[in-house]
């Protein structure tokens, strides 16, 4: 009877380990099922953030062409091809530029009037032109001056 015990135990010994290898596969193939279902939900998250992502841009794109229609209607001494970028900083800085350089031309230009300027009044004095003349009329002309 103890050998039947002993082989029985034997036998036992053999068949855990294998139960064991069985159990393991079992939880890890339980472990892989989890873990695929957080990965396809994570994959979901992703798919739907980047979604909003888009979105997000699309909202962006339509609010800094309204910020650029605005700034363009609140600087119309600007002109439109001036003003470019894709973000409210590059709109902002293109602006910049663009008031600078209207000014340094409006600059040159009222220079360039001021220089071309021609003062207003009666020309300066000078002496009668006696050419067109006769001589009897130079003479009472001489005459005329020596009496004043």
């Amino acid at each position: 009877m103890t050998e039947e015990l002993e082989q029985a135990t034997a036998a036992g010994d053999e068949d855990s380990p294998r139960d064991e290898e069985k159990e393991e596969v079992e939880r890890l193939g339980e472990e892989l099922k989890s873990q695929k279902e957080v990965v396809a939900e994570l994959e979901q998250q992703l798919a739907a953030q980047g979604e909003e992502l888009g979105r997000l841009r699309e909202e962006l794109a339509i609010a800094v062409a309204k910020y650029r229609h605005m700034v363009l209607a609140a600087a119309p001494e600007v002109p439109e091809e001036m003003v470019k970028g894709e973000t409210i900083e590059e709109i902002d800085a293109s602006l910049t530029s663009a008031r600078s350089l209207v000014e340094r031309v409006r600059r040159r230009l009222e220079a360039e009037v001021e220089a071309g300027r021609v003062p207003a009044g009666a020309p300066p004095r000078s002496a009668p032109d006696l050419s067109a003349l006769s001589p009897g009329e130079k003479i009472a002309y001489a005459l005329a001056r020596q009496r004043a």
